[in-house]
């Protein structure tokens, strides 16, 4: 069942923030919000592919899909698996999509501005898309970099292989690092390898996405809670890195 933040939520052993000096972010649904419209676009966009490599109706490839995110993780990798399909064809068909609808938010730029040290963007989706958004978001030139789903070797996000790839590609230290993202399992590996964790969730829930990619659990690998990221980032971050 979903469950909504309560603006900000840690746990009592939680990792802090005083030692951080690289700030990690995931984009889909974690640095914009949900009245954004991108992902139920991606995810559209994704139906349609399925439909015209199989040949179905939008009702058995919407079932497929899903078959093969719960399966594999993301559709890209099953389609790779089970049809040798061009990742960068793919991505380039399910990030197709209007930006229009997204809006600039000058208040998590400042945030992101104000974090001491490096802000980097992991991705399960492409570089190109994340800097789409970044950009419409007003907040692309506060990273250094963007790790894709092209740079971890086409492996998703929860495998631990990809944050180890990501992990010595950029010469993060994870004790020192913290990283954001909107769903819970993908946060369970980093913090195992030490990194401060921070689940990102809506505010309303969204009827685009499944219920546990939303929801605002409470586990030993979830150090803080937020449906503010903004927010989070003033008031629970910016007072304890200002005490480092």
């Amino acid at each position: 069942m979903y469950r909504p933040a309560q603006d900000h939520f840690t746990a009592p052993e939680s990792r802090g923030f005083a030692g951080v000096d690289t700030w990690v972010f995931d984009l889909d649904n974690t640095l914009y919000p949900s009245d954004a419209r991108v992902w139920p676009q991606v995810d559209e966009r994704i139906t349609l592919y399925v439909m015209r490599l199989y040949g179905l109706d939008a009702i058995s490839a919407r079932a497929l899909q899903k078959y093969f995110y719960h399966r594999y993780g993301t559709t890209l990798k099953a389609l790779m698996v089970e049809e040798q399909v061009d990742p960068h064809e793919f991505l380039d068909f399910a990030h197709d999509i209007d930006h229009s609808t997204i809006k600039l938010d000058v208040p998590l730029g400042a945030a992101i501005e104000k974090l001491p040290g490096r802000k980097l963007i992991l991705t399960n989706g492409s570089r190109r898309h994340a800097e789409n958004v970044a950009a419409k978001l007003g907040i692309l030139d506060h990273f250094e970099d963007v790790f894709d789903i092209a740079a971890a070797d086409f492996v998703p996000k929860p495998e631990r292989a990809t944050y180890e790839r990501f992990l010595k590609a950029h010469g993060v230290a994870p004790n020192r690092a913290a990283l954001f993202e909107d769903i819970a399992r993908n946060l369970a590996v980093p913090h195992d390898l030490g990194m401060a964790t921070v689940l990102v969730v809506p505010r309303i829930a969204d009827p685009y996405r499944e219920a546990f990619e939303q929801e605002a659990v409470r586990e030993p690998h979830i150090d803080h809670i937020t449906d503010d990221l903004a927010g989070f980032l003033g008031t629970c971050v910016q007072p304890e890195v200002g005490t480092a």
